[in-house]
């Protein structure tokens, strides 16, 4: 097989472990294409629901990087956790309902898929943007992602995540200097994939699970 040196490939960080560089990759792309997709900007107020995942920990580093505020919706354990990424205010979704804050958005992100476009909704400022990283009931966040422009309000979108090269490298840069710390819950050999995958689904899971191919 060949690669370009023109497509999605860097160098890993020289302080990043193997497991770091498959977990920055990981998570971070998803998080970075879909703010991007947003045009998040400085000082705009953003909330992470699910920030607890591969995609959501990445986001809210991400997000805080572009100057964002950043709310997070967190389970109680991961408090802590969020807050130490640099979340601005973390709301614990199993003794709070996240719907009842009084703060608006400028761009809410999904990055679970446990919520919907309707519950979030009224937590947009008037231009306020929403997208999650599923299709939704139905493939309906498709469909509103055409329908709802046409409205010239509150949007969902549904963009499809691209990784490119220079999003590589950011990442890296990133990691470097210490403004983003890919998550890592737990670490699996090859002979325990079964085990791996089973955690994995039970969605238990905080940010990244890692397959170790060889011992570092």
């Amino acid at each position: 097989m060949t690669v370009s040196k023109d497509d999605a490939i860097a160098h890993i960080p020289p302080s990043a472990s193997f497991a770091q560089a498959a977990a920055l990759s990981e998570g971070g792309h998803y998080a970075l294409s879909n703010i991007r997709a947003a045009k998040v900007s400085s000082g705009q107020e953003v909330m992470i629901y699910g920030a607890t995942g591969a995609i959501g920990s990445a986001a809210v580093q991400i997000a805080k990087h572009f100057g964002a505020k950043v709310t997070a919706v967190a389970n109680t354990k991961n408090i802590e956790l969020i807050g130490s990424l640099g979340a601005d205010k973390v709301i614990d979704y199993q003794t709070q309902d996240f719907t009842k804050t009084e703060k608006r958005f400028d761009f809410i992100f999904n990055a679970v898929g446990k919520s919907s476009f309707g519950a979030c909704k009224p937590l947009l400022k008037t231009k306020g943007i929403y997208i999650s990283t599923e299709l939704g009931k139905n493939g309906v966040n498709i469909w509103r992602s055409i329908t709802t422009p046409f409205f010239g309000g509150k949007r969902l979108m549904f963009p499809l995540p691209q990784t490119k090269k220079e999003d590589l490298v950011l990442l890296g840069e990133l990691f470097e200097k210490g403004a983003f710390k890919p998550v890592i819950d737990l670490s699996y050999k090859l002979d325990q994939i079964v085990e791996a995958y089973h955690y994995v689904e039970s969605g238990h899971k905080t940010g990244n699970v890692v397959l170790q191919i060889v011992s570092e």
